[in-house]
């Protein structure tokens, strides 16, 4: 087929009339989106207080949360100063002497000690110890109640052997409720099965 003069520029102004019908449909699809746009800013311009109002609620109930645990730190400081006022052990002449685990008797290494408090009572007439029983966290309270007792009368058997009054020694149970050593390891479990002789 032959293409004339008249077809040539019959073509040529389609494609012309193609390209700007082209270009006048990417601008009318820019405008199309422009004009959506803005529809779509309007609509979205509505949910966006939804959005900062969801996030206001939960930061509302933050705030306060934030200061509870500030107050609930210095409450917690304060009731952990006043457990350790409570339980704070007072000085001792005498050293403490240590139990095996679930042991009451007296080891050897106890024997120096308890013969140092024996001469100190048998020199001082006047003088009284309370022997107090201590446990390790290990167990129930009431196990560990009934274990500290033995463990404060095996001290107060083994001083009466070395000559002491009886009238000079009292005993007490603390359990495991007054550790020395908070921690919750074998060496702190060891610190904390022992005797503790109070001079009266």
């Amino acid at each position: 087929m032959r293409v004339t003069g008249g077809s040539r520029w019959g073509l040529a102004v389609l494609l012309v009339l193609a390209l700007v019908a082209t270009g006048c449909a990417k601008k009318e699809v820019v405008r199309s989106n422009e004009g959506a746009g803005t529809a779509a800013e309007a609509p979205a311009a509505a949910p966006a207080p939804q959005p900062e109002s969801i996030v206001s609620e939960p930061i509302k109930p933050e705030a306060p949360k934030a200061e509870a645990p500030a107050a609930g730190t210095q409450t917690a400081m304060a009731e952990a100063a006043a457990g350790m006022a409570a339980t704070e052990e007072k000085a001792s002449l005498f050293a403490d002497i240590y139990f095996d685990f679930d042991k009451s008797f007296i080891r050897e290494d106890a024997k120096p000690v308890l013969a140092k408090v024996a001469d100190y009572l048998k020199k001082n007439s006047g003088a009284k110890v309370q022997i107090e029983g201590h446990c390790d966290e290990r167990g129930t309270a009431e196990y560990n109640m009934a274990l500290g007792a033995r463990r404060a009368e095996s001290a107060k058997k083994y001083l009466l052997s070395l000559g002491v009054k009886a009238a000079a020694l009292s005993t007490v149970s603390y359990g495991k409720e007054k550790p020395l050593d908070p921690g919750h390891t074998e060496d702190a479990w060891a610190k904390n099965r022992r005797d503790h002789f109070l001079l009266k």
